[in-house]
């Protein structure tokens, strides 16, 4: 979900997309559709890359699938993704991360950005020391350096959302409303718990912040008048995913995005949407057998225990990735005349015995509220640490996932700002 037309208000159309990673191409993108409803499958290959400290190994498989706009049927895919192992030629550090570009240039905007996080991450020296600290580092510098680049991001800009794994340790990075989503062994459940909370203004305190950086917080209907935009409930957002609320400058129809954070979008960087990431951590145990990383063309029809659910039924990554984009696919077709772009990652864990399940290491250096850690009910060997930012004193906040009938996960975000004044 992103804004008015699809991803922005700024209606988008080009060629067909370009590949992701030059450096990984065991990916599967689907073709052309025939009929609307059926897909050609073509590169469908699987990798997989060792974690020698824990001794465990990852094997994975990536598909994106180009979104069907009747409207612009040669719409370029805007979601871009990287797969990068080895990081700093440490074999225990590997990257996933998934970017959903949106705007009249979000192609641009989701590969500048694939490319230059990870390469910023792989020159900082603090990376091992501190990943929250480099995260936050790398999102604030990939978001000027996009600024400054010749990409016009006025309008256009991308999500991001990235897992750093190192060693037995995942630190989930998510600016957007991407996912993040790992898989829980629960007696003879497996249940999906999400490393990420989507950042859109169904979140009272991402939607109480950008009020007070002066954005307007209205559906379509609102801002056109067919609804009373003084009610400022929108219930969530599997009862008004249809016309969600979206951040308008005050005495404008514009930017209309759906979602509170992003790299890039200069103009509604005005009214909040900031580049700054919330990062979370769990420790993998023997209970984890795979995570998704996934763009919202996913997550859209489809809960992350669904999805979770899907991915269980198949022993090859790669069946899961295709069928997880048909089903998307299908649903949106179910619900709209068109798709979104849909970007998946899969990642197995193969091989992880106990490696210290329930140690909770604070070695790394990144500064942990020990009060907000919570071992949620149900999954007890899931530790999801909300780890600090480095921009000023971050506090916690509890995000309920309707879908998900785990408890609560904790993560950082902002702090309210003071109102800037704009508009």
């Amino acid at each position: 979900m992103g804004c008015v037309h699809g991803k922005c208000c700024v209606k988008c159309c080009g060629n067909y997309p370009t590949s992701s990673d030059g450096e990984h191409r065991d990916f599967q993108e689907l073709g052309t559709q025939i009929g609307h409803g059926r897909h050609i499958l073509a590169n469908r290959t699987l990798d997989f890359v060792l974690v020698p400290s824990h001794n465990f190994r990852l094997e994975y498989s990536v598909l994106t699938q180009r979104g069907y706009y009747p409207e612009t049927p040669d719409k370029e895919n805007q979601d871009s993704f990287c797969v990068k192992t080895q990081i700093q030629s440490n074999p225990n550090v590997h990257f996933f991360g998934v970017f959903d570009g949106h705007g009249q240039f979000g192609t641009e905007c989701s590969n500048f950005v694939k490319n230059r996080l990870v390469e910023i991450l792989c020159s900082d020296p603090t990376l091992l020391d501190d990943p929250v600290k480099a995260y936050n580092s790398a999102f604030s510098a990939t978001n000027e350096e996009l600024h400054n680049s010749e990409i016009d991001d006025t309008m256009s800009g991308t999500t991001a959302i990235t897992v750093l794994v190192i060693g037995d340790s995942l630190y989930v990075a998510n600016v957007g409303d991407s996912r993040a989503v790992i898989a829980v062994k629960n007696g003879s459940q497996i249940v999906a718990e999400d490393l990420s909370c989507d950042q859109t203004p169904f979140r009272k305190d991402e939607c109480e912040r950008v009020k007070l950086c002066g954005a307007r917080v209205l559906s379509v209907d609102q801002v056109e008048g067919l609804k009373d935009p003084g009610i400022q409930t929108w219930g969530d957002e599997e009862t008004e995913g249809g016309d969600p609320p979206r951040l308008w400058v005050q005495n404008g129809m514009y930017p209309g995005t759906a979602f509170t954070r992003s790299v890039g979008d200069s103009t509604a960087e005005k009214i909040g949407v900031v580049a700054i990431p919330e990062v979370s951590m769990v420790q993998l145990t023997p209970n984890h057998p795979f995570f998704v990383v996934a763009s919202d063309g996913v997550f859209e029809f489809l809960s992350s225990q669904t999805v979770v659910e899907m991915v269980t039924r198949y022993t090859d990554p790669r069946d899961a990735c295709s069928a997880i984009a048909g089903e998307s696919y299908k649903l949106w077709l179910e619900h709209e005349n068109r798709t979104d772009d849909i970007t998946i990652i899969i990642v197995h864990i193969k091989q992880l015995f106990n490696s210290g399940a329930h140690a909770i290491n604070l070695s790394s250096g990144v500064n942990i509220h020990p009060a907000a850690i919570e071992i949620q009910k149900g999954t007890p060997d899931t530790f999801v640490h909300p780890a600090k930012s480095d921009f000023s004193d971050l506090h916690t906040c509890q995000h309920s996932v309707s879908t998900n009938p785990s408890p609560e996960m904790v993560v950082p975000s902002l702090p309210l700002p003071k109102p800037s004044g704009f508009g």
